[in-house]
């Protein structure tokens, strides 16, 4: 069972979806989006189409139809100056009836295809959710050597929402916004062709007004961002360390770099805000000055008897009309340029190499019994850099073999070798003459128990985090487990004892506690291959003493890798193999060692040094 020390992942790492984000190969992360992604909902899609273009068609045509009314009662008016009969209410309020009844049938149809087009979005995030878990785990050890914790959990939280949020959004507003302006056009130029050539003239000066304000506007919007991950990273280094910056006095610094970073956000921020919010008045000033032209030549026009009054209210509603779908296709530019960009993060995360699994030896570990020997193992996280060179070992089942070395010697790299972390560059390393390449890396982990100096606990009860090692076991086992590890009296003076809830932070409970439960939940497992990375450096000498009697009765009978920094622990180890860059320069036990006088002794009287001084 591996431990990892729970790292929050720091807000500085999270990437913000900035206006205006564009993919590296925009054609074909959307061809893939489509063809892999939405081809099963493809039948949904062209009702969200069709029911989006009947909305929009319904809509439009509203307008037309109240003309009519306009045009009936100003007819009427004069009718009845010149002593006719009048306004005819009855046609105006069937006109009337019928707009009505139009504006229900496409307030419905965008509900409709605003119902399926959410459903469809929210089950894309779902699987891509799902998809996204499983790949997590199933990825080599090494992916997590290139990026960051904040990285990743931005793929699968801000690039999933961004996703999700900018499909449901853009599918529907392309159509209706491309619908919406070929019908409005379609019904100004059956209106009248002039006034319709006089409103297209504003058409270039709006695209030159929303290109350039966008323009200016999205350098600041990434920049907004940016500098709100540096404050968000900021506060929670600040909090996270708090009780380092208060020991060292270091609140001015942190006060001064967070105004800093927020002097940054600020002026981004307030630029960002002020040229977006620009787009809605200029945009008006123009339709402004476009409703003026309109006016006075269909003032004219209909002097000439070439219009009637019910057409110019009509074509000044649809020119109000003109620019909101060129506005918002600038803003679905926007977010499809985001979502694809989300969308490429989340395929090039799902086509990452996953751990090989080739699988050829069929042996069960059942009958396997602990005896390890590396076999000229070469290895280096990077191809160019090899840090374990011919290492060789022949360890019995049963042996306590104690690790030591100075930092970087590669005591860690070794046992994350063992247990398949990560393939060698060459060599072997077997188990009772079976070659753990060859098995399944799930099943030979069940072989291992592992104890780190850094504890991972998560947000549940003890009882479940003990338990993590085996889900069947049962109450009294977990007992006996608590009990072995020696924190079972502990636990009790605890409230809700074993169903007391651990926080997310941990922080309820001491490290030398967090130590203890570990201990617990590798006793549980029962492994036949023990692993021991300065497990008790979080204890205090008397329970360290306690630990340590309750991990020699567990070692017996038990093959165990102890890596120690504290020479005096494994004074009773059967091997001691003594690391330096990455090769084993010396071995033997403990009295052994010291009678060579070499490089073991070195360090064994360094520390000894230390302890005296």
């Amino acid at each position: 069972m591996a431990e990892n020390k729970r790292k929050p992942p720091m807000g500085g790492s999270r990437r913000g979806m900035a206006p205006g984000e564009k993919a590296k190969d925009f054609k074909g992360t959307l061809s893939t989006l489509i063809k892999k992604y939405l081809a099963p909902y493809k039948f949904a899609l062209i009702v969200v189409v069709i029911f989006a273009i009947a909305s929009t068609v319904f809509s439009i045509v509203g307008p037309k139809i109240l003309g009519n009314a306009t045009t009936e009662m100003f007819t009427g008016i004069v009718s009845k100056i010149q002593g006719g009969p009048g306004i005819n209410f009855g046609k105006i309020g069937n006109i009337l009836i019928t707009l009505l009844i139009l504006y229900i049938v496409s307030a419905s149809f965008g509900a409709i295809q605003g119902l399926i087009m959410t459903q469809v979005s929210q089950k894309l995030t779902y699987k891509l959710r799902n998809d996204l878990a499983k790949k997590l785990n199933k990825l080599p050890m090494n992916y997590f050597d290139k990026k960051t914790n904040g990285e990743v959990l931005s793929i699968i939280t801000n690039d999933i929402d961004t996703l999700g949020m900018n499909l449901n959004q853009s599918i529907t507003q392309i159509i209706t916004s491309v619908c919406t302006l070929i019908g409005i056009l379609i019904m100004m130029f059956s209106m009248n062709v002039w006034m319709t050539l006089v409103s297209l003239l504003i058409l270039p000066i709006s695209v030159f007004a929303v290109k350039n304000i966008v323009g200016k506007s999205q350098k600041y919007f990434a920049k907004q961002q940016e500098y709100l991950g540096h404050v968000n990273g900021n506060i929670e280094e600040t909090f996270g360390g708090y009780n380092i910056v208060k020991v060292f006095n270091g609140e001015e610094k942190a006060i001064k770099e967070f105004k800093k970073s927020n002097d940054e956000l600020y002026t981004s921020a307030w630029k960002s805000q002020f040229l977006s919010g620009l787009m809605h008045p200029i945009m008006n000033f123009i339709g402004n000055i476009g409703y003026v032209a309109i006016a006075l030549l269909g003032g004219y026009l209909s002097i000439q008897g070439k219009i009637t009054v019910g057409n110019i209210q009509s074509f000044i509603q649809y020119n109000k009309q003109f620019t909101q779908p060129i506005n918002q296709i600038a803003q679905v530019s926007s977010m499809i340029q985001a979502m694809v960009a989300a969308s490429e993060r989340i395929f090039e995360f799902l086509d990452e190499d996953e751990e090989v699994r080739n699988v050829t030896d069929t042996t069960s570990i059942d009958s396997l019994k602990g005896n390890v020997k590396f076999d000229h193992v070469h290895f280096g996280y990077n191809a160019d850099r090899t840090i374990i060179n011919d290492f060789n070992a022949d360890i019995k089942e049963g042996q306590k073999i104690a690790i030591v070395g100075p930092t970087g010697a590669g005591k860690t790299t070794i046992v994350k070798l063992l247990m398949r972390f990560y393939d060698l560059n060459s060599g072997k390393i077997l188990i009772d003459g079976h070659d753990i390449s060859k098995f399944d890396r799930g099943e030979i982990r069940k072989m291992f128990g592992m104890v780190l100096q850094d504890t991972w606990l998560f947000n549940g009860t003890i009882k479940d985090n003990i338990r993590y090692s085996k889900q069947d076991a049962s109450d009294s086992e977990v007992i006996e487990a608590a009990k072995a590890a020696h924190v079972h009296h502990f636990i009790k003076t605890l409230p809700n004892s074993y169903n007391m809830e651990i926080n997310e932070e941990t922080s309820n409970i001491s490290q030398g506690q967090k130590q203890l439960l570990t201990i617990a939940r590798v006793i549980l497992a029962d492994p036949k291959i023990l692993i021991l990375d300065e497990a008790t450096s979080s204890i205090d000498t008397r329970t360290e003493i306690q630990i340590q009697s309750a991990m020699d009765e567990l070692m017996k009978g038990r093959t165990s890798f102890i890596i120690a920094h504290r020479l005096s622990t494994i004074r009773n180890a059967d091997l001691i193999l003594v690391m330096n860059n990455g090769d084993i320069v010396e071995q033997g036990t403990h009295e052994e060692l010291i009678e060579k006088n070499g490089f073991y002794a070195e360090l064994y009287n360094s520390q000894f040094e230390e302890v005296e001084e």
